[in-house]
């Protein structure tokens, strides 16, 4: 059975309101709850109110594809026939590349669109016979995708070429630099009686799984940690507000890789001014460059890879409560102004916001980074 996914993905791809309490009350919502895999509806939205958007192809610099690939791969994930999975990817790029002059104008390269699964879930190569291969189509193989960029909330850390990572989307959308400015003030004053907290559920098999049974059991012997355990509670985990109250109370959030490396959970972490503890590079330091400082130290801790985390033999290698306690409270504070002065270029401004909203979100870096790529 597929899940009904429609509730999730109303306004605008923001989801359903919530009512957070911040400094300053607003008259319209700026918290909701978007399905993390929303990004191409949200970034599509964004655009069509974009004071940059022209209709004349003549003044573009940039050309935007809006394809929903992500909800495409979802509907089709089951689909046996090869030919009719790929048959939408193979469409749209014989299409894009029709569009003359404006697609031979630079071969594509000023081309972009945005997709919101992982890389891996548009990458079937079908080269092997024998081997599974995840890939659920074969639309960022195509020769014409090639050409462009894409952006997506994860991309192949070495075959990736023309991936650009995005942040998945979190719970904040505000209108202006004033709504911003109030909830940085929120987040910069709130009392951090944690030390560490780990918000997660337990995996069934492979380093994943370890790692995350470790993780709970750390957590669970410290007094100074914080367990929000999604195995055992799945509503309170799926509650925006309960995740964000377990963050806000902590110095440091841990987060060991999802289903594949990246986790939503590091922009809800960074969104509520927590500093994220890693566990493996390709979670955030090798997929969002054009997000996240170059200094990995500067607003967050790396520990160690995963499959180092735990010997051989199963004993504990890293002690999490005894490393955090070696970084001292003016660099914890130095840190976390780095984390709350990038709250917002990680947001998604709400798509309704004027042009002139006062600062930089996801989509404005998004479009100034490719501009500086391509010329």
């Amino acid at each position: 059975r597929y899940r009904n996914l429609c509730p999730d993905v109303v306004n605008h791809g923001l989801g359903q309101p919530l009512s957070v309490e911040a400094n300053t009350p607003t008259k319209e919502p700026i918290w909701f709850a978007p399905y993390q895999f929303a990004v191409e509806e949200i970034f599509h939205a964004r655009m069509l109110n974009h004071p940059c958007r022209t209709n004349d192809p003549a003044r573009a610099n940039l050309f935007y594809v809006p394809f929903y690939g992500g909800f495409h791969m979802s509907s089709m994930g089951r689909e046996t026939n090869y030919t009719a999975r790929d048959e939408l990817a193979v469409q749209l790029a014989e299409h894009v590349e029709q569009q003359q002059p404006w697609w031979g104008r630079r071969n594509g390269k000023d081309h972009f669109m945005v997709l919101g699964r992982t890389a891996w879930d548009f990458m079937r190569s079908d080269r092997q016979q024998g081997v599974v291969d995840y890939g659920s189509n074969t639309l960022l193989n195509l020769p014409a995708v090639r050409n462009m960029s894409v952006f997506v909330v994860e991309r192949h850390p070495s075959e990736g070429n023309n991936q650009l990572g995005i942040p998945y989307p979190s719970y904040f959308h505000p209108y202006t630099v004033d709504q911003v400015r109030d909830w940085q003030r929120k987040v910069a004053g709130s009392n951090r009686p944690y030390l560490f907290s780990y918000i997660g559920a337990r995996r069934k098999e492979g380093v994943a799984a370890a790692i995350r049974d470790e993780l709970m059991q750390q957590c669970s012997e410290s007094e100074h940690c914080m367990l929000l355990n999604c195995t055992a509670d799945a509503s309170k985990c799926s509650d925006p507000k309960e995740v964000l109250r377990v963050m806000m109370a902590s110095r440091f959030c841990l987060q060991p890789r999802g289903d594949s490396f990246t986790r939503r959970s590091v922009f809800d972490s960074l969104l509520a001014g927590c500093l994220p503890v890693l566990f493996s590079r390709h979670t955030a330091y090798t997929q969002y460059q054009m997000y996240l400082p170059e200094n990995t130290t500067s607003y967050s801790v790396f520990l160690w890879e995963d499959e180092k985390m735990i010997s051989d033999n199963g004993l504990r290698k890293v002690n999490i409560e005894e490393e955090l306690m070696k970084i001292g409270s003016g660099k914890v504070e130095e840190m976390r102004k780095v984390v709350v002065d990038l709250i917002p270029r990680l947001t998604f401004a709400h798509p309704n916001a004027s042009g002139d909203k006062g600062f930089e979100d996801v989509v404005d870096v998004a479009l100034s980074s490719l501009l500086r790529l391509v010329y």
